[in-house]
């Protein structure tokens, strides 16, 4: 499975370097007119493209954390960790604020993850946050189309082969030029209408797997267990930190906007909107399975078009 994306990773972070100039309006004589104007993404754009930068295939392994740790413990976990990410990420944006302020003279610069991680912790900071985010980007990239590639494989047949190439490696190669080709996409703005693609999607995804889980409603809300013990909270924690991925983003997504002063408001819109969505995914599939809940909710799901569909739509998710 914890997401928070290649294409859409590299993009934000090629646009945060581009539109970099932009701002240079707002400085002189050593001041800088911090949350001015950035680049050209409406609050809706930027709403969309956050829900596509945080939302993963985590998600998917929600319900099961949940039979894990129980679902009030896990519902407190995914609040926890929803709140914690949200809080951090506010941070991130008051240091690079903090720095601007500092400038003392006409430049353009614009700070980096690891320009903040050398102003706290000197060049080792910097270099270990550079490395950090390279780890966790190229990783995750590797680890989403690999997911993709097993996900749509497993809707064919086992023996199905393409001249001696089984159909997860024939889709790997298929998906891996077309990731390549869209993280030279520089402009965020460019790619809104894809994230909104890929957020209805995902939500089309859940609604599906929320539906199986109605039906599947046998016994009494309190035949479920609401804390199993102390030993799932890590467990479930982890899930939860890995399902709000993207905290990469934060500076890229921030100086997309055209009105940086709203990226809080539209920040937090959505971090409450994904957690109540987190919290519903994870109780439903835990009150619909129980203790045959699996460790990836499609698996749980009949062999009909319902998991088909699941699946179809997360890839597309991805993908866009």
């Amino acid at each position: 499975m914890k997401g928070k994306r290649a294409d859409a990773s590299a993009s934000l972070l090629h646009e945060a370097e581009a539109e970099a100039e932009s701002e240079s309006s707002e400085r002189g004589r050593g001041r800088v007119v911090v949350g001015g104007s950035g680049g050209g993404a409406t609050w809706a754009q930027t709403l969309g493209n956050i829900v596509v930068s945080i939302v993963g295939t985590g998600v998917l392994g929600l319900p099961y954390a949940f039979r894990i740790a129980g679902w009030l413990a896990g519902s407190l976990g995914v609040a926890a960790a929803g709140f914690a990410t949200f809080y951090c990420m506010l941070l991130l944006v008051q240091c690079r604020d903090k720095l601007e302020e500092e400038e003392v003279d006409n430049s353009t610069h614009r700070y980096t993850y690891g320009d903040l991680g050398g102003k706290a912790f000197g060049p080792v900071g910097r270099y270990l946050t550079e490395l950090l985010i390279l780890v966790t980007q190229a990783g995750g990239s590797v680890a989403y189309l690999v997911f993709i590639s097993h996900n749509l494989s497993s809707i064919f047949s086992a023996r199905s082969k393409y001249h001696g190439i089984s159909p997860s490696v024939f889709i790997f190669s298929l998906l891996l030029p077309v990731e390549i080709a869209l993280s030279f996409v520089r402009s965020l703005s460019s790619l809104a209408p894809f994230s909104m693609f890929a957020d209805v999607c995902n939500v089309l995804a859940m609604a599906i797997v929320i539906k199986e889980d109605l039906q599947h409603f046998d016994q009494a809300f309190k035949s479920r267990n609401a804390f199993n013990g102390i030993w799932g909270i890590p467990f479930a924690g982890g899930v939860a930190v890995f399902c709000f991925e993207g905290f990469s983003m934060t500076l890229a997504l921030e100086a997309s906007m055209a009105e940086r002063r709203k990226f809080r408001w539209v920040l937090a819109q959505a971090f409450l909107g994904i957690t109540f969505a987190y919290i519903c995914f994870g109780i439903f599939g835990y009150l619909a399975y129980g203790d045959e809940t699996r460790d990836i909710i499609t698996l749980n799901l009949p062999n009909n078009w319902s998991a088909a569909a699941v699946k179809l739509s997360e890839n597309r998710y991805r993908r866009s």
